[in-house]
């Protein structure tokens, strides 16, 4: 079965159903969001020259040389990571069919080899460090499943956006579009974030510079964890579009899973838009860079990633056209490259961080910044703190009187707040959420993540959420940390009642039973706790009544700026 190449991946109508009903009889894969970003960039021909996910050979070329094992410039590790259990049904020549989350089959994949993943290895290569904080290295080490699975793809259907269609089009259909216009040559402007007028003026600028029209080009798949969700982007940037002189720019969604890995990916980015039919593409400064390690350092030096661009842009075959930070003179009432600002005065600019405090606390943001429409929209994303959603995840020890404080406070919260509030109790989650899971590490930290995917929907529509676990592992709170804080705030509350405390308050002979050997894994006995360490609230209950405790606990959240 070779994998038919037209003007994307994606199978011709009369082959269609024979490879449905082949699919039929085959293993299936479910694909988690970023392999449906590559997938789809793989199918509709955005990742060329991939034909499929990379086998293992690609894959060791790729990590040290930033090449396929042909040769072929192409910097970043584009692979299908499973679990063993089902890599160990696989062989050299095995077919599954990868489907959406909803079922519906997208491509078969024939398997090449497989083989399993040294973590560490791939994010020094990659990414150049270990640092968790840093999301690819966070998500390669925390998420990534432990072994890759290489083939040749057979597309069935590009995933379906039910979402700005208009804005979603493929390699072919934009290089169609910009032939139908006449346009001959293109500059891409690549963006996570909402754009403002220093973004305009850069792109205006570099039309200028190199005869070209622009295509904005924001990514709309996976990007950083606390980014704006691209909704919210993509009308910013309909209106931001408004602002460029007539027939300069246009508009095109890109699906793709960004990995924030500096100087690589302003690379990969480049040939991504080489593929979309663009002839330049503008890097900036810390070009999809991820911010500060932990040492509170940059990952990538700010121009790295210009000059790695610049380095391979004849082989790329795309011009890149590097910039500077664009920084506004309040004197002349314009924007200039921060290298080429008046020296007698101070540019002004507003950070990222500042732009989010202005937001968060309705505080005014001057006009030469951004346009009004774009910043009413993101007021939108940024109601004031104490209309947020927020999740409040008490963790302790049994019986360290999470369930007491965790009702005692949804009851004040709704009599304070007026608004609603959901109470996640661990005991009522095994009941009815989590029922038949066990208590061994891996249970425990899917039941907990199905509780964080509950707390992290009711955070997003504004919500207020308490849960209130056991929670003894790490990994598992910070898993929850991360998928709620991309929507809304977090608390995390450590009941800290020590040990014999609660081992005194049992109500159910629990921890008795538990040192008898009559249950297993009970934690504080058998089983550890990782205590937090720096939770937002701390609170022992070992001298204070559930009173005093509430009270204390609503004076922190108030202090947080959660409720008035």
């Amino acid at each position: 079965m070779e994998p038919i190449v037209q003007e994307s991946r994606v199978e011709n109508h009369f082959s269609l159903d024979r490879y449905k009903q082949a699919a039929l009889t085959l293993p299936s894969y479910t694909l988690n969001q970023r392999q449906l970003c590559d997938l789809e960039l793989i199918l509709n021909g955005g990742f060329a020259p991939l034909t499929g996910f990379m086998n293992q050979a690609d894959y060791e070329s790729v990590l040290e040389k930033m090449r396929l094992a042909d040769g072929a410039l192409w910097p970043m590790p584009i692979t299908l990571d499973v679990e063993i259990a089902f890599a160990d049904t696989l062989r050299a020549g095995s077919e599954i069919a990868l489907r959406d989350p909803e079922g519906l089959l997208l491509a078969i994949l024939r398997v090449g080899d497989r083989f399993a993943i040294d973590r560490e290895r791939e994010a020094k290569l990659v990414y150049g460090t270990t640092d968790i904080t840093h999301p690819a290295v966070r998500y390669l080490l925390q998420h990534t499943k432990d072994v890759y699975v290489g083939g040749e793809l057979v597309g069935i259907s590009l995933p379906h956006h039910y979402d700005y269609r208009h804005l979603r089009k493929t390699p072919a259909e934009l290089k169609r579009e910009f032939k139908e216009r006449g346009w001959e040559k293109i500059v891409a402007f690549q963006t996570r974030n909402p754009m403002h007028r220093a973004h305009q003026e850069l792109t205006v600028r570099a039309a200028a510079q190199t005869g070209a029209n622009v295509l904005l080009h924001p990514v709309v798949g996976m990007t950083k964890p606390g980014d704006i969700e691209y909704d919210t982007r993509v009308r910013c940037y309909e209106h931001v579009l408004k602002t460029y002189p007539e027939h300069l720019a246009e508009l095109c969604l890109l699906p793709l899973a960004m990995r924030m890995g500096g100087p690589r990916e302003a690379v990969w980015h480049a040939l991504i838009r080489k593929n979309y039919g663009c002839t330049h593409f503008i890097v900036g400064r810390d070009h999809a860079g991820p911010g500060k390690n932990v040492a509170g350092e940059y990952f990538y030096d700010p121009y790295a990633a210009q000059a790695l661009a610049l380095k391979y842009q004849n082989e790329a075959g795309i011009h890149i056209v590097p910039f500077q930070e664009m920084v506004y003179s309040k004197k002349q009432a314009k924007y200039f490259p921060v290298d080429q600002f008046p020296s007698d005065e101070k540019p002004a600019s507003i950070s990222g961080t500042e732009l989010r405090e202005c937001l968060q606390k309705h505080l005014d943001i001057p006009e030469w910044f951004s346009y009004p429409a774009v910043i009413q929209e993101l007021r939108k994303a940024y109601p004031l703190k104490h209309q947020q959603g927020v999740t409040l995840f008490m963790t302790g020890l049994p019986s360290s009187g999470k369930s007491t404080l965790a009702n005692a406070l949804m009851l004040r919260l709704r009599e304070m707040t007026g608004r609603p509030v959901t109470l996640l109790d661990g005991d009522i989650i095994r009941t009815h959420l989590s029922k038949g899971l066990g208590f061994s590490e891996e249970d425990r930290e899917l039941n907990i993540t199905r509780v964080g995917f509950v707390a992290k929907e009711i955070t997003r529509h504004n919500g207020m959420v308490i849960c209130a676990l056991v929670a003894p592992f790490k990994k598992a709170r910070d898993k929850v940390r991360e998928m709620v804080t991309e929507v809304g705030g977090y608390i995390e509350v450590y009941v800290a009642t020590p040990l014999a405390v609660c081992e005194s308050r049992d109500r159910k002979g629990l921890y008795k039973k538990a040192r008898e050997g009559v249950i297993k894994q009970f934690t504080g006995v058998s089983d550890p706790y990782e205590a937090p360490e720096t939770p937002e609230i701390q609170i022992n209950t070992m001298d204070m009544e559930p009173e005093a405790a509430i009270d204390a606990l609503i004076s922190q959240i108030k202090q947080l700026g959660y409720i008035l």
